[in-house]
């Protein structure tokens, strides 16, 4: 393990430990006897005590002595974090990479030497999210140290006594072997963080962490492994339902994996800045460290909790669906990878900004490291062709207190585009079909798109009345509006088609959840999406890439979602959601009310929370 340099180069510095302590009659593994093999967790006589490893145990936990005055937050908003030299792939939006994604992670975990760090929005325990403790508990008792931070809303459904059965894995744990393989004294241990727990902070409740992220053997170069984007811990993520066929609400998204590059050795790898920023985010002040109570009792409290997630992990091994994709993940993670310069970034500044909509553009400057702040810096570089996915697509428009206009997002795009004939913008968005966000489809289909594509007169007319808009054939039918939505260098599309299985057909279209940016030759893959909550108030991640081979997979992916998408205002769009407002349920009945809901969200200004 390498020894962190003073002062932050990555994301930060180093991180210093409070171990969630638990009353034990066990001996401290640092002070054990010479004779210490006999005794309940003193490390074997041949372990040996690495320096460099006491230190990156203890950073693990805790800022150091001399930075405990800070704001962990503070210090990653501030961090001058570099474009780094990586290795990576991309899991896109097929039911295979879904596939992949989760024989994946698990993979990783199993095959992780040194340490495993995990944040999820979203965690349930599901067959996924239980196979995933299983292979965790499995991790730590071989020595790895796991930590594991969960978000308190994203992952209120989930049965935190799963969470403290995991934390009992560290009961008996092996120890941790350093970079060359030695056994050291330093036994392995799980770490459980909720992230903003509403029952420490209940008025900070809407501040979440969206983040999705692993990183394995983080500050061993040579062998850690980051993945993130949008996929949570969920089968409703993976494309399979809990016997192995094929889930058809499945999430369509993305995930970017990452190595350190195979150039000159850097002062920090990608696993070092991930490591690190998992850290900060696990130390802001409105988290809750959660533990067992398996000292308390002095009893086996969770024993059958961990032979269940065990078994859990068996489970899904053992599915048929699966059995090829693991068996591939040795040659998956060895081959495929592309040379690539990464920049993490993130949104740490929106989980203490004050007035997020009234001073959006001056909250933008005060987070170097943000991912809008640095796409904002990008508007200046050259390029032709801007392609964007996101499930919940909102171009921003802020005002200050006052009312005045600050920024309208919308109308720069359409500036830049006059700017070039030859400029092309191509926006996929979910449609009311695959949508699961009611509220933020109607400001996609009510105002977003309509700012986009159409003159004042045709976007009155579209919120107007159902049957004074959409169902009036003089206004889509006309030459003007089939002029105005094929726009000859704008599209903005919408997942889902007539051939759905909702109609009849025999297709599933499932649920557009990724997130992603493509320029001419890099672009950014992350867990944002681009609607206000993202902007404003969660916690966001990802990294900005330069990679031509990258570059091209995710345009692969980005035709491949076209492919499965209509224009928004096309005659076929439109007749699909004829199709669905005649039908029965939710889904006919939210269409059939999107302006009512619409109108409800700019009146009352709620639409800045979607």
């Amino acid at each position: 393990m390498r020894v962190l340099q003073p002062y932050l180069r990555v994301l930060l510095l180093v991180i210093l430990a409070v171990l969630s302590a638990c009353a034990t009659t066990n001996i401290p593994a640092d002070k054990c006897p010479a004779d210490r093999q006999a005794l309940e967790n003193c490390p074997p006589l041949d372990a040996v005590n690495d320096p460099d490893l006491n230190n990156w145990y203890q950073y693990r936990a805790a800022l150091p002595q001399k930075l405990s005055d800070q704001d962990p937050m503070a210090l990653g908003i501030e961090a001058q974090i570099p474009v780094q030299d990586a290795r990576a792939k991309m899991l896109g939006s097929s039911e295979e990479d879904a596939i992949r994604s989760l024989t994946g992670k698990i993979h990783m975990i199993e095959n992780a030497q040194h340490s495993v760090d995990a944040v999820y929005y979203i965690f349930k325990d599901d067959l996924a999210g239980m196979a995933m403790l299983g292979a965790l508990c499995e991790a730590v008792q071989r020595g790895v140290d796991v930590r594991l931070m969960v978000d308190s809303i994203g992952s209120i459904g989930l049965d935190k006594t799963w969470l403290r059965s995991l934390h009992s894995c560290q009961v008996g744990a092996d120890f941790i072997r350093n970079a060359a393989g030695q056994l050291t004294n330093r036994r392995a241990r799980v770490q459980i963080t909720i992230f903003n727990s509403v029952s420490k902070s209940p008025f900070t409740a809407n501040r979440r962490s969206h983040d999705k992220l692993m990183v394995v053997d983080g500050f061993v170069p040579e062998k850690s492994i980051v993945i993130t984007g949008g996929r949570n811990i969920s089968l409703a993520y993976y494309g399979i339902l809990a016997d192995g066929s094929p889930n058809p609400e499945t999430y369509k998204d993305a995930e970017i994996l990452l190595r350190p590059g195979l150039g000159p050795k850097e002062d920090h790898t990608v696993g070092e800045g991930a490591e690190v920023y998992f850290t900060l985010l696990s130390l802001y002040d409105k988290n809750k460290r959660l533990s067992s109570k398996q000292f308390v009792t002095g009893g086996d409290l969770y024993r059958k909790q961990r032979e269940a997630m065990v078994r859990a992990l068996a489970e899904l091994k053992s599915v048929a669906t699966l059995q090829p994709y693991f068996e591939a993940m040795d040659g998956f993670f060895a081959h495929g990878w592309h040379e690539a310069d990464v920049r993490l970034a993130h949104e740490f500044a929106n989980l203490g900004n004050k007035a997020v909509v009234t001073e959006a553009v001056a909250n933008l400057s005060s987070n170097p490291n943000s991912i809008m702040h640095l796409l904002e810096q990008s508007r200046g570089l050259e390029r032709y062709n801007s392609r964007i996915v996101s499930p919940y697509l909102f171009l921003a428009r802020y005002y200050d207190g006052d009312g005045n206009l600050l920024l309208d997002e919308a109308q720069r795009v359409l500036d830049w585009l006059a700017e070039d004939p030859d400029y092309r913008y191509e926006m996929i968005t979910n449609s009311v079909l695959t949508s699961d966000n009611v509220p933020a489809q109607s400001i996609v289909d009510m105002d977003m798109a309509p700012r986009m594509l159409l003159d004042a007169q045709h976007k009155k007319a579209w919120q107007a009345n159902l049957k004074e808009s959409e169902l009036n054939a003089e206004l889509v039918d006309s030459e003007t509006w089939k002029k105005l939505v094929n726009h000859p260098q704008l599209s903005i599309y919408e997942t889902g088609r007539l051939d759905d299985a909702y109609f009849g057909g025999d297709k599933h279209y499932g649920k557009l959840h990724a997130k992603y940016l493509i320029g001419d030759v890099g672009g950014f893959i992350g867990t944002a999406n681009f609607d206000y909550r993202s902007r404003l108030f969660n916690n966001e991640m990802g990294y900005f890439f330069k990679s031509p081979g990258l570059q091209a997979a995710v345009v692969a992916d980005f035709e491949l979602l076209k492919s499965e998408s209509y224009l928004w205002g096309s005659p076929q769009w439109l007749e699909m959601r004829r199709q669905i407002m005649q039908g029965k349920g939710l889904k006919a009945s939210s269409v059939r009310n999107q302006r009512k809901v619409f109108r409800v969200l700019r009146k009352t200004g709620l639409e800045y929370l979607f």
